[in-house]
């Protein structure tokens, strides 16, 4: 049997058929594009038309906030979306199968579980370090989504009392550790970037040795750690998974974000919290939006 995953997020709209076993037979990625809300949609369309494939369901991961009973989406870092009907618009494209949604950050921690990092953990948390900043908890070996979706969505833990972030909120960890965010607070600290300057561009500075380039990561770190602690000692979690862009910067990101967790997380029960890289670099949201409809109870 053959599943179609959907993962839209702010940079890039990716869809892949996965098999039974959780493989990824083909795959598709194009950039998000800017515009209409019906023009954002389109790459959706795009992506799915391309891969031309017979499914038995498609699960759809999208960038949050989202409402599961309504099937709307309002990513922050998608201005063009706000409560859009992706759910129903996904239908169209396939009336005949089921079609599920799911937060992007439970996406990829039901990614993770099934074939990446996670495998054989009951209880474990899984975060997108990227444009934002998202997550998602398995508990009891099965995804948790919460009352309307957004269950584990990290990237708005308040970890200080400043800047104020697009949600409405102020101090959330997105504001200070996603990939846009830190490269514009490096740049305010005097770091000379090119204007299109990006994660991966601060990464290969900080490794370089660039002194505030190295200061940003360690920021981003630190506050991805704070959350990390705080939601395991929240849900008695015994396994953090990190991926997304930012963290392919390895151990720039990784290193303060295990210290930042082995200061806040003392009490006895999440003493042995691990922090690992996903697995799965770029198909976690992929194979975790197949899984909605390969494996239900999950």
């Amino acid at each position: 049997m053959a599943y179609l995953g959907i993962d839209v997020g702010g940079t890039k709209v990716a869809a892949g058929v996965v098999d039974s076993d959780g493989s990824v037979l083909k795959r598709l990625q194009v950039p998000t594009p800017e515009g209409t809300a019906d023009a954002v949609f389109a790459a959706v369309a795009e992506c799915v038309r391309e891969l031309d494939a017979e499914v038995e369901g498609v699960g759809v991961a999208s960038a949050g906030p989202i409402d599961l009973r309504a099937g709307t989406v309002s990513p922050i870092n998608i201005p063009e979306w706000r409560g859009f009907p992706l759910r129903d618009r996904v239908r169209e494209l396939f009336p005949d199968v089921p079609v599920k949604l799911a937060g992007d950050g439970v996406c990829m921690a039901l990614g993770e579980h099934w074939t990446g990092a996670g495998r054989g953990f009951d209880d474990m948390l899984g975060l997108v370090v990227s444009t934002g900043v998202g997550g998602g908890l398995v508990l009891g070996g099965r995804g948790y989504a919460g009352r309307s979706g957004n269950a584990g969505h990290i990237g708005h833990i308040a970890v200080d009392t400043e800047p104020p972030c697009p949600c409405g909120g102020l101090g959330c960890v997105e504001v200070r550790a996603s990939g846009p965010n830190i490269v514009a607070w490096a740049k305010a600290q005097g770091w000379a970037a090119p204007a299109d300057a990006d994660g991966k561009a601060l990464a290969d500075a900080a490794k370089a040795g660039d002194e505030i380039a190295l200061a940003a990561f360690e920021r981003s770190g630190q506050a991805v750690g704070m959350a990390i602690a705080a939601t395991a000692v929240l849900f008695d979690l015994d396994l953090a998974i990190v991926g997304g862009g930012l963290a392919q910067a390895g151990d720039l990101l990784f290193d303060p974000i295990r210290a930042a967790v082995a200061t806040h997380a003392k009490l006895d029960y999440v003493r042995d919290l691990r922090v690992v890289p996903a697995e799965h670099t770029k198909d976690a949201g992929i194979v975790g939006a197949a899984s909605l409809v390969a494996r239900p109870l999950e």
